[in-house]
């Protein structure tokens, strides 16, 4: 269940920080909305290495794609093409 707290609550940030655990986020809110949370750093570190690895991930596919869709040229080509032959 969602550990959702007021921002009000943070005058006692020591207890709302304790709270906070891998997996654990507190939920912070402003007149009922939510305005933000709080991660632990190592599930916030590993959230982002998921973020760039799924980025990575649809890169190559679009390469892949595009190999299938367009084909490739050969390495003489790509030279003769960049003008370092």
């Amino acid at each position: 269940m969602p550990n959702i707290k007021p921002l009000s609550d943070l005058r006692n940030y020591t207890a709302v920080v304790n709270e906070v655990s891998y997996g654990n986020r507190v939920y912070l809110t402003r007149n009922g909305h939510g305005t933000c949370a709080i991660v632990d750093m190592q599930e916030l570190d590993d959230l982002d290495k998921q973020k760039a690895l799924n980025q990575l991930l649809l890169k190559l596919q679009e390469a892949e794609n595009s190999v299938v869709s367009e084909g490739t040229i050969s390495a003489d080509n790509l030279e003769k093409e960049l003008g370092v032959s």
